[in-house]
């Protein structure tokens, strides 16, 4: 987004909080969308992970409020309000933003951490429902509103990111594992094993991709509801390592899982097989893709991305949901067309939402003018790695470098 831009909403989102609190707004946070680089379901089994913080993102003005009441308010939506001394679950918060507030506060307070009101305006730029992780953006938002206001800003990302994901699955109503938390609250581009989930190994890696750009395209299905599709991932791959007397597939041996191919076909059937192959080997793509991004190989990296789409579309089968003629497929279908080097691929979640390719920047004008065709201007973006997570800033023109 062109910078005058950028201040001209930054000027309209303080002049609309004004408008609304009759209050000034002294402060500034952002939250980030992610993009799942590699490692498409596997968090939840305690898998390897790469994702990356990107350019599009929540941005709020906000001020601490000597009231009890988190409330939101956003140009065009439903104000949204939460009494920091109502945080019970309640069926009506499924699905909705009020639920994932009134998650994140309801499990810092039940970590011990403080909590209390704030006044808050946002704008967006990520896609709401298509598979950027608005979600976890917005509940790593709220994180931030009371790490700093409340906590004097000592809670660690890590733990945030739990904050969030507990939001996410138990009051939001959407099963889901660390990758987008993680990707949001730590910033960058970081490669996760979330083989121990109180310690994972998380390194960060510190580069920009020189000869490829990142394009997400926007195929406008929204995965909203499809929450069922995506449980059945992660319970599947719990059937199989039940099937080893084991709670997740990680804790099985690999050997183990392809010499029991049969019994695992038999008894499960073979689309729960071909969803664990995809978890191992996806790991073991993960591992490689890590090694080569750090030691500058992009090629080698783009390609692991676009064998990573084809094991999703082939064997994890998160690319359509009943039939094959569905937006998501297609879009993938007319970037393998227009790419003639670089990669595309699911992203995310799945079944519905986003695809997200990296092509070569001399290939870049061409592939934007197919996609943009077919999808529109809005929903093909060009993203960019960001270096920081969610957080507070400490005015307008820091906002702006990363904008």
């Amino acid at each position: 987004m062109k910078k005058s831009i950028l201040k001209e909403k930054l000027f309209h989102l303080c002049n609309e909080f004004q408008s609304f609190f009759k209050e000034e707004a002294k402060d500034y946070f952002t939250s980030p969308g992610r993009i799942e680089l590699i490692g498409n379901h596997t968090d939840h089994n305690h898998g390897l992970v790469m994702v990356s913080s990107v350019d599009l993102c929540i941005t709020a003005v906000a001020n601490k409020s000597s009231s009890n009441l988190v409330t939101f308010h956003t140009k065009g939506f439903p104000d949204m309000i939460v009494d920091i001394n109502d945080l019970e679950k309640r069926p009506s918060d499924i699905s909705t933003s009020v639920g994932m507030i009134r998650g994140v506060l309801f499990k810092l307070k039940d970590l011990g951490y403080k909590i209390g009101g704030v006044n808050v305006s946002t704008s967006t730029t990520i896609f709401k429902g298509a598979g950027v992780s608005s979600s976890a953006a917005f509940e790593l938002l709220v994180c931030q509103l009371m790490n700093h206001y409340y906590n004097e800003d000592k809670i660690d990302a890590y733990t945030l990111a739990k904050v969030g994901q507990f939001s996410e699955c138990e009051y939001f109503g959407k099963p889901c594992g660390l990758l987008d938390q993680a990707g949001i609250a730590l910033g960058g581009i970081n490669f996760i094993d979330f083989n121990d989930l109180d310690n994972p190994v998380i390194k960060n890696v510190k580069v920009q991709l020189k000869k490829y750009d990142a394009i997400i395209v926007n195929t406008k299905d929204s995965h909203a509801k499809l929450t069922p599709q995506y449980a059945k991932i992660k319970d599947d791959m719990f059937a199989i390592a039940k099937l080893f007397g084991k709670e997740y597939l990680r804790e099985v041996d690999e050997d183990s899982f392809y010499a029991n191919k049969a019994q695992i076909c038999e008894e499960l059937g073979e689309d729960v097989y071909l969803r664990g192959k995809h978890y191992f080997e996806e790991n073991t793509r993960v591992l490689k893709a890590f090694e080569a991004i750090s030691n500058g190989r992009e090629d080698e990296f783009v390609s692991l991305l676009g064998e990573s789409g084809n094991s999703s579309y082939f064997q994890l089968k998160n690319c359509y949901v009943n039939s094959e003629n569905e937006n998501l497929p297609r879009a993938l279908i007319l970037s393998r067309m227009a790419i003639k080097n670089g990669s595309v691929r699911v992203h995310g979640g799945g079944f519905a939402g986003t695809i997200l390719a990296f092509v070569r920047k001399d290939e870049v004008g061409a592939y934007l003018r197919i996609m943009k065709k077919n999808y529109g201007n809005n929903n093909v973006k060009i993203v960019s790695f960001n270096p920081y997570g969610a957080r507070f800033v400490s005015s307008i023109d820091e906002v702006m470098k990363n904008g």
